[in-house]
């Protein structure tokens, strides 16, 4: 793994869920760290999963510094800085707004506004646009060496890779220059059919959702050439030559298939794809197909035991059987011939001590 993140400052990781996505970018920040580089991991993944497996009691909006004496207790001494954070995509959104907006006026009116505070969590791509909004921030302050991102299982994150294109689509769509700037029959509907409808639900709720939407596009639209250059601006991040994605997978079948389908998104969407990595694990290790069972028996001087032994040998090894299948169908597929195999570990990934177990599988010799 160091040699794919030679000279790369972003790496961006990508997966299905459950295939220990978290933990592995937390690792992979770890090693880089303990390498002596100044790193920053955002998750987006409101679990507390990052923050449990680096022993931080929680981390916020903004990068939170991990203590190297706790890593140092567990083997790994950091030469550099490892940082954590949690997006809050609504905190990150209403940030963007304010750094954005021409005037106080302008901020004050979209912050305020009840329409936005309902859609600004919910605008479609608004979660993986900010993500990636963050990341443009963080590489922008020059505090860090590398930036590593944990996003949205695979499918949400091919929303991650359009959402700047989608948000400035929602943006510049019909509807809001309908609102900005209604003309002829538009107008007329704006101007008196929505009004009866927004008039009665103003009796009977005392809320003037017209006069809200009217603040809300107005205002927007004052922002819409600063939401166009950032979006411009993330875009140009993502296809960086510093930057890498590293697709995270583990050998069953739809993790498989989606990570397929992963590369070959940003294959197609000429995106850098920076290696593979497969979780979970079962290796073959050179066995005999089948257990002895007589050497078995003579062995523990009891033959239901043996039987049972060879039983779950004979599971191990076709759960191992299947692993390579998959790991020889993902390097057909991806063209990556070869990927970072991490076996199956003793329990769940969820401490220190485990993502230690991770880093060094992937940054082995």
């Amino acid at each position: 793994m160091r040699a794919r993140l030679q000279g790369k400052r972003i790496v961006i990781c990508a997966g299905s869920g459950g295939v220990g996505k978290t933990t592995t970018s937390a690792a992979l920040a770890m090693g880089l760290a303990a390498r002596g580089a100044r790193v920053a991991v955002v998750t987006i993944d409101p679990a507390r999963r990052l923050a449990n497996a680096l022993g931080v009691d929680e981390l916020g909006n903004e990068p939170h510094l991990v203590d190297p004496a706790r890593l140092a207790g567990h083997g790994i001494e950091v030469r550099g800085e490892l940082w954590a954070m949690m997006l809050d995509a609504k905190r990150t959104f209403d940030e963007l707004i304010e750094r954005l907006a021409p005037d106080e006026r302008t901020r004050d009116e979209v912050l305020s506004n009840r329409i936005y505070q309902q859609l600004s969590g919910a605008v479609a791509g608004s979660q993986e646009f900010t993500a990636v909004a963050k990341l443009y921030e963080l590489d922008r302050s020059g505090l860090y060496d590398v930036l590593v991102l944990d996003t949205p299982p695979s499918r949400n994150a091919l929303d991650f890779l359009d959402a700047p294109d989608r948000l400035t689509g929602f943006l510049e769509g019909r509807a809001l220059r309908v609102f900005l700037a209604p003309t002829g029959l538009a107008a007329r509907i704006v101007g008196t059919g929505t009004s009866v409808v927004f008039s009665v639900l103003k009796r009977l709720t005392g809320v003037d959702l017209l006069d809200d939407l009217s603040i809300f596009f107005r205002a927007l639209g004052g922002l819409l050439e600063g939401f166009k250059e950032r979006a411009e601006g993330v875009k140009a991040l993502l296809r960086d030559e510093r930057t890498t994605f590293v697709v995270i997978t583990s050998p069953e079948h739809e993790p498989v298939e989606e990570a397929i389908f992963f590369a070959g998104k940003l294959r197609d969407a000429a995106m850098p794809f920076g290696g593979l990595v497969v979780n979970r694990v079962h290796p073959l290790d050179g066995g005999p197909p089948q257990a002895d069972v007589a050497a078995l028996t003579a062995a523990l001087g009891d033959a239901k035991l043996a039987a049972k032994v060879a039983r779950a040998y004979s599971e191990e090894r076709t759960l191992a059987e299947r692993d390579q299948a998959a790991i020889e169908h993902l390097r057909r597929e991806t063209g990556e011939a070869d990927p970072i195999v991490i076996p199956q570990l003793d329990g769940d990934v969820h401490d220190v001590d485990g993502l230690v177990a991770i880093h060094r599988y992937l940054f082995a010799d």
